[in-house]
């Protein structure tokens, strides 16, 4: 009996253990830190980036024309480059063609990617709830579909089943 009550009360313990809030430290535009907790009380989307990367361009207008229609959900998106010394300097001009209105954050690195689980590669999408908590992700180019279910999950009254946690769409 003390057996099945120590499991149980195991069992109760790591469900009901807190994941680790994400945390991020970047530089926005003009170089001054800027912080992911910083963000916490809405829900965000922090989507990892590159001038250089192909399907991170077939995807910015997606992310752009998300965040107009998630805006007044309370929900804040966040864009983080990955570009480099040698590419930093294009970033300005891919916002302007790309019509990008959230924020932008430089200094991304592999690292970062690593932290918050997101792979080695860009692009890759994570989902954080107002808490700060990381509920979803999605690596590589994402599908119009899955940022919307996922965006509906986390503004909804989050009811209904959850949106599968880890979408991989990388070899």
């Amino acid at each position: 009996m003390r057996l099945v009550a120590l499991t149980l009360l195991v069992a109760a313990v790591a469900i009901c253990a807190e994941a680790p809030k994400a945390d991020l430290t970047l530089q926005d535009s003009a170089g001054k830190k800027v912080r992911l907790r910083d963000l916490r009380g809405k829900p965000a989307v922090l989507n990892f980036w590159a001038t250089w990367c192909g399907p991170c361009k077939a995807e910015m207008p997606m992310l752009v024309e998300l965040e107009k229609q998630y805006a007044a959900r309370g929900v804040q998106f966040i864009g983080a480059s990955m570009d480099g010394s040698k590419t930093k300097a294009q970033i300005p001009s891919f916002l302007a063609e790309h019509h990008v209105a959230f924020p932008v954050w430089y200094g991304g690195s592999a690292d970062d990617l690593d932290r918050l689980h997101l792979g080695g590669a860009v692009p890759a999408t994570a989902f954080l709830d107002a808490e700060g908590h990381i509920v979803a992700r999605i690596l590589g180019q994402a599908r119009l579909e899955e940022l919307k279910e996922r965006l509906d999950w986390l503004t909804g009254d989050r009811s209904g089943p959850a949106p599968e946690p880890l979408v991989k769409h990388l070899q």
